[in-house]
This record gives C-alpha cells, sequence and structure tokens, in this order.
C-alpha cells in the first residue's frame, strides 16, 4: 500500500462568531485523514459536519487551529515559494459550476489564465494547444467548438466539466471535490462521477470525494469517511461501511439513501426514527457523543462520556473498520483504538 500523499493529523479548526468572538463554532474538533495516490477517499454527512470546511483545510483556506497537515510525509510550509508549488499539486473543484467560473470569460481565457499564472504554458500557441487538450480530456468534443464559447453558452455538467480542466491545468497530484454533482441535474451526476473516476485511475490521482449522498459515495469511493458534528463516527473500506455499519448515523444515512433496501448487508431497509431531526450544535460543547440527542439507541453513557474509537480486532478477516460509538463496546470484533496503540481519531488501518 502507497504512503500517503496529503494527510490531516488531529486537525481542529475552532472559528470565533458572534459579538467580540464569544461564541466558538467547533466546525472540525480533531479529525484525521488519508489521502493515498489512485484512491478516492470520500467524506459523508449531512450540511454542516465539517466536510466542507477540510477541504478548505487542504487547499490552505483555512489555517486549522490545532493539528498538523502533511504532503508526502512532510509538514506543509506556508512561505510563499513552496505556497505555489503546493497550489500546483492539490487542486479544489468547487461545488457550484455557475458560480465558480468567471461568465464574463472565455473558456479559452479561463483555462489559459490558469496555465499562464503557473507557467504551464507560455507562448500563446502552447496556451492554446493545452486548453485544447485539457477539454478533450474532459470529453468536451471537439474541443474547438467549445473553446471560444462563454460559460452561459454550456449546461451544467458541460461546466462542471471545465471546472475539472481547469483543475487539472496545473497537472495536480490531488484533487479536492467539493460536491461537484450536488448542482446538476439527476441524469448527467454520473458522467461527472465517471470522469473523476476514470482520471484518477489513468494518472493516480488522490482523490477528497465530499458529498452528502452515501449513494454516490459507494459508487465512486473506496474508502469511506461519516463525519458528523466535527468529528469522524465511522471510516473504512467501502464495502465495510456499507454492507457493516456500525454507528446509527451511518445508518441513518444509508437509510435515507435511494432504494436502501439494495443495500442488504445493512439490515436497515426501512425507514430510522431520529429523536430530534435538528443537526448538532457546534457552539456547544458536548460532555458525551454529539449524536446522543438524536440517536434512537442512546443510553445514559452517550450523554456524558465521548465514546472513544473502536477499530476491528486483529484477528477480524476485515481490518479497516473503525466506529466511535459506545454500541460496539461489548462487541469482540472490535477493540479499544488505545489497546492497539493507535491514536483517539477515527482513521481506517490500512491492510
Amino acid at each position: 500500500m502507497s504512503e500517503p500523499i496529503l494527510e490531516a493529523r488531529d486537525v481542529k479548526v475552532h472559528i470565533p462568531t458572534g459579538s467580540g468572538g464569544r461564541r466558538i463554532v467547533r466546525a472540525v474538533d480533531g479529525v484525521s485523514l488519508a489521502l493515498h495516490p489512485g484512491e478516492v477517499t470520500a467524506l459523508v454527512g449531512e450540511s454542516g459536519s465539517g466536510k466542507t470546511t477540510m477541504a478548505r483545510v487542504f487547499s490552505l483556506i483555512y489555517q486549522p487551529t490545532a493539528g498538523e497537515l502533511r504532503y508526502n510525509g512532510k509538514p506543509i510550509s506556508v512561505r510563499r515559494s513552496a505556497e505555489r508549488k503546493y497550489y500546483n499539486n492539490v487542486q479544489l473543484i468547487f461545488q457550484d459550476p455557475f458560480a465558480s467560473l468567471n461568465s464574463l470569460k472565455k473558456i479559452s481565457y479561463i483555462l489559459g489564465r490558469a496555465l499562464r499564472i503557473h507557467r504551464i504554458a507560455r507562448s500563446p500557441r502552447a496556451v492554446r494547444q493545452q486548453t485544447l487538450d485539457l477539454l478533450a480530456r474532459v470529453h468536451l468534443s471537439p474541443p474547438e467548438r467549445f473553446v471560444d464559447r462563454y460559460p452561459s453558452d454550456l449546461s451544467g455538467g458541460q461546466r462542471q466539466r471545465v471546472a475539472i480542466a481547469r483543475s487539472l491545468a496545473m497537472q495536480p497530484k490531488v484533487i479536492l471535490a467539493d460536491e461537484p454533482t450536488s448542482m446538476l441535474d439527476a441524469s448527467i451526476r454520473l458522467d461527472v462521477l465517471n470522469l473523476l473516476d476514470e482520471l484518477r485511475r489513468e494518472q493516480q490521482l488522490a482523490v477528497l470525494y465530499i458529498t452528502h449522498d452515501i449513494a454516490s459515495a459507494r459508487y465512486l469511493a473506496d474508502q469511506i469517511h461519516v463525519m458528523y458534528g466535527g468529528v469522524v463516527v465511522e471510516s473504512g473500506s467501502t464495502e465495510e461501511v456499507i454492507e457493516n455499519p456500525q454507528h446509527p448515523y451511518t445508518k441513518l444515512l444509508l437509510a435515507s439513501a435511494p432504494d436502501p433496501a439494495r443495500y442488504k448487508g445493512s439490515g436497515h431497509a426501512t425507514r430510522i426514527e431520529v429523536r430530534d431531526a435538528n443537526p448538532v450544535d457546534n457552539t456547544v460543547e458536548h460532555p458525551g457523543c454529539r449524536f446522543a440527542d438524536r440517536c434512537p439507541a442512546v443510553q445514559p453513557i452517550c450523554r456524558t462520556t465521548p465514546p472513544p474509537v473502536y477499530r476491528s480486532a486483529p484477528n477480524r478477516s476485515s481490518q479497516d473498520h473503525a466506529v466511535r460509538c459506545w454500541l460496539v463496546a461489548d462487541d469482540p470484533a472490535y477493540q479499544d483504538a488505545a489497546t492497539q496503540g493507535d491514536n483517539h481519531d477515527v482513521t481506517a488501518t490500512r491492510s
């Protein structure tokens, strides 16, 4: 198994808000996450769970309050020269293709500007040729038909392909895809997902796929990390998380997915009732599990004590499953991560 190319270690992002910054939003509260070449890692959760904040941390838009970011095994430098190289290697695809492209500029300008700024191409002829090549790579063919058009001339799916082409202009090694299909019609979402899958296989890209749709994560991702209230509550290979979900929040997401009956192993094809429909308030410190107020299986200890991370026992056939929940405390298939010499966060062990 390859070493991670981009890694977050126990990252926290606490944002002051309100009058005088007296309230603190714990947008991310101790998350460890590793991205590997040629793999898609999905961050799944509802709005406000901290998914986009993690993408902005990786893209250096947000600075972590605590924790560490590492690229190729080394702490990320904030020096200007190192920062430019980092931006070449780590690119962000935004959620809304209607807002992320300048509607007043032609596609040739949008892609050509990225090539010139990052010194990928210098002469007008080279910029033009590489722009055409980028459009062809994202299956906007023939590229000559699109290169001199405006974003307003394109459909939502075509715009998102242009956005993907712009991210590829820097020849990155990591793509941070922040809900890249949520603004698109259902009929064209699969095309964009297939394009991302094709690109990561051909170019061995590490892809962080952020979504609230666990069904699309199942289709695209190799690893799934389920986030709730700024923490990862369950993590593992896609097959393990989908077929053997342990955390009640993961089961809720599966039950809410289209046609949940097809998730045979989950055993949760019927509707799951939560105690409270409102998401967790991240401005409040929670003494126990953050999902306790909504959890249908809540126990007294869930409200008073934060659950540790439990990992698959060493003798279990699948050793890449981790869950932060008191419900597995007595399950011999899982052991407290502390007894396995691991850290406290939910980051799946790779076998």
